[in-house]
């Protein structure tokens, strides 16, 4: 663990590395917050999860994978809710009550592709519908002793996250350090 103006804090680090980015340059986590894809230079397909190896489209005959930041706005395309602890490898604490997650399908128009993600903490079935845009935002998937697990969640557009509210409220962001 790291000091931080007198406070221990947690090491930050993406769930999988090179699936988004951390923050912006100027260190706006939510400003800059993108999911990284790739892009076919043969093809123009674009992929996501990121394909670092070969084309996976079956009609092209291969090309140089380039990294590409995906849009960072789409439409929900469809959504549910989990209701179970789902199995290894995802990691919980079984002490713990389960508490339902809302999971997003998310069409991605430029890209012509739908990515699945965690709705942000708040964000409940009934506040969703099908075609309604979404924004893709930093989000928490788990914290250890030491490190704090980053993923991507969505949003949506025109709302804010608990940190944001709090942050009007108090003064200070209510991210956890």
């Amino acid at each position: 663990m790291n000091r931080r103006g007198g406070a221990l804090s947690r090491k930050r680090a993406p769930v999988v590395v090179g699936w988004f980015t951390e923050e912006s340059a100027g260190g706006d986590r939510e400003c800059g917050f993108r999911l990284l894809g790739t892009r076919c230079s043969s093809c123009a397909s674009v992929f996501f999860p990121r394909e670092d190896v070969f084309c996976r489209n079956p009609g092209c005959p291969g090309g140089e994978l380039t990294e590409v930041p995906l849009s960072p706005r789409g439409r929900i395309w469809s959504y549910t809710d989990s209701r179970y602890r789902p199995p290894a490898p995802y990691v919980s604490d079984p002490e713990l009550e389960w508490q339902p997650r809302t999971l997003i399908a998310v069409e991605l128009e430029a890209e012509r592709m739908v990515v699945l993600g965690q709705g942000a903490p708040g964000v409940s079935l009934a506040d969703l519908a099908i075609g309604m845009e979404v924004e893709a935002v930093p989000g928490v998937l788990n914290e250890d002793a030491d490190t704090t697990w980053t993923t991507w969640h969505w949003r949506p557009t025109g709302t804010r996250g608990p940190a944001e509210e709090t942050a009007d409220a108090t003064g200070a962001t209510g991210v956890k350090a």
